[in-house]
């Protein structure tokens, strides 16, 4: 399997499980709330935090422009509610000086090509794409064009889509992470076991897991099955008004996260068996043959 390098830090088989936390749009248009999920981050330990980019009048269908929505800023058109959680240049301005500040990672996932353009000039460490544009061959050329790691999600997509994707950009600095697109999954469509059948698919890229169920432990099961990178939403509260908070966890839970994972990493081992030095007391207390 191949390694990708995200910033510092080199990510695929044998290497520590690379943690996002994903924000996304959690921050409901607040770049308060966006450093409060940062911190968040920080204190629990993951790698880095993920936000998404969309360009509103390209990636909102047209005829769902004028209809009407109840949100925290009233009763107001979808077109407008999408510009309403959009962050645009000051405040990615200040997310990129905040996250440099507390020493974490920042990168987004990207829904169209202006989009691409606008984050270039933070020189993000990759570029994610999301499940809904895993079809955009035009998208996914125009952000290999950039020549920075790629990483594709595969959620609502067939066998035959992934394939066309990868054949698309090629496997050169590309991860590529298993995904249901339901917010939040259910466990029985969870399917961690796609995490090694891409694994067998694609042997020279780095298979990650992009989860969005309700619980932790599903997540670690995904590391004990291969997954090199994983990816949760992050909340302040999963009662918060917005779309994707449900699937989302909290801080207290991304901590444990963490430590679920990293534990999961040291428990796994090498598939050596040995005799190791702490079991040799119950060894001569216990065995009365072949003690030698």
């Amino acid at each position: 399997m191949k390694e990708i390098r995200m910033g510092d830090r080199m990510v695929g088989k044998g290497h520590p499980t690379y943690i996002v936390a994903e924000i996304g749009i959690n921050h409901n248009g607040s770049v308060d709330i966006a450093k409060l999920l940062i911190d968040a981050a920080v204190k629990a330990g993951v790698d880095a935090v993920k936000f998404q980019k969309r360009t509103p009048e390209i990636c909102t269908p047209r005829d769902q422009w004028d209809k009407m929505r109840e949100t925290p800023w009233g009763y107001i058109r979808y077109i407008d509610y999408r510009h309403k959680v959009e962050f645009g240049q000051d405040e990615y301005r200040e997310i990129d000086r905040y996250c440099r500040e507390k020493g974490i990672t920042w990168f987004a996932s990207v829904w169209d090509e202006p989009s691409v353009d606008f984050l270039e000039q933070f020189n993000p460490v990759a570029y994610k794409i999301p499940s809904a544009a895993l079809t955009d061959h035009d998208l996914l050329r125009h952000v290999r064009a950039t020549g920075r790691p790629m990483i594709i999600s595969t959620g609502m997509s067939t066998m035959e889509q992934i394939r066309a994707a990868v054949s698309a950009i090629g496997t050169e600095n590309l991860a590529i992470m298993h995904a249901t697109s339901t917010y939040p999954c259910e466990p029985e469509e969870l399917n961690l076991r796609m995490i090694q059948t891409l694994q067998r698919e694609f042997p020279e890229v780095p298979i990650g897991y992009s989860g969005h169920e309700v619980g932790l432990v599903t997540t670690a099961v995904a590391v004990a099955l291969g997954a090199c990178m994983v990816e949760r939403h992050i909340t302040l509260d999963r009662a918060m008004w917005g779309s994707d908070q449900a699937a989302s966890v909290e801080p207290g839970g991304l901590q444990k996260l963490v430590k679920y994972i990293r534990v999961t990493e040291r428990a796994l081992g090498d598939g050596v068996k040995r005799v190791y030095e702490s079991e040799m007391p119950a060894l001569r207390k216990l065995r009365r043959v072949g003690l030698q």
